[in-house]
């Protein structure tokens, strides 16, 4: 019998008024896998992050932390659990300091003021960039700044199951290596679970173990990252 997956959904269904947007969709991300989750826009995928995670209710199916059933998640509950999440469009404060949104992820994240300075500095050991715009707005930051902002937000908890939703978004390529670089490296010494939602799939498949192909709110394809380097079978998967 295998292990349990460290995060797991069984015949999720998630809808708004009547129609299925996830329909009895079933994933497992095990421990210390990178699970990279590809499709086409509103395929589900960042519908299925959101019911992971507890911002979404699910109409049937069942969630499992390590084999065992949720019975109700919820961010507080799921972020408890190990898990965070970094949104789509990097839900940064634009007229806060980046010093500013640390505190406030302090707060939510419950962590002891004892702790904190240590905290802060692991986070900045990880993405030591963000120590040169600290003490600046968001909202003058560029795309990737606040992409990292995000990140080094969700990893004050020091989370064991990283859920990531089109970290890409306005990226260049080359700054979005630049993040998913720190990711990898993390993950592998720390043994963390991290799905990914992306687009840029080339990328992606670079720092994933498996990925999973949604179409209409139902996988439709799963398999090793060599299985989708053909560029014709992509396009047809989208």
């Amino acid at each position: 019998m295998s292990a349990p997956a460290f995060l797991e959904a069984r015949d999720l269904q998630v809808g708004w008024g009547g129609r299925p947007v996830l329909d009895g969709i079933s994933v497992r991300l095990a421990h210390n896998e990178v699970l990279c989750l590809i499709g086409h826009n509103g395929a589900g995928k960042s519908t299925l992050l959101k019911a992971l995670f507890g911002l979404v209710p699910c109409t049937r199916g069942t969630i499992l932390l390590e084999g065992k059933p949720v019975a109700r998640p919820d961010p507080r509950a799921m972020n408890a659990a190990g898990i965070a999440l970094v949104p789509e469009g990097r839900g940064v404060f634009p007229g806060l300091t980046v010093a500013e949104i640390m505190r406030l992820g302090f707060w939510a994240n419950g962590i002891p003021a004892a702790q904190q300075s240590d905290r802060l500095d692991w986070v900045m050991s990880v993405l030591p960039m963000i120590k040169s715009f600290y003490g600046q707005r968001a909202g003058t930051l560029s795309g990737g700044q606040q992409q990292m902002v995000s990140l080094g937000r969700a990893l004050l908890s020091q989370p064991r199951c990283l859920l990531l939703d089109e970290p890409s978004i306005g990226l260049a390529p080359k700054l979005f290596q630049d993040l998913l670089g720190p990711v990898r490296a993390l993950q592998q010494e720390r043994g963390m679970s991290i799905l990914i939602v992306e687009q840029n799939v080339r990328e992606a498949l670079r720092i994933s173990d498996r990925v999973m192909v949604m179409k209409s709110g139902e996988v439709i394809r799963e398999g090793l990252p060599a299985d989708f380097t053909d560029n014709a079978e992509l396009m047809e998967l989208y």
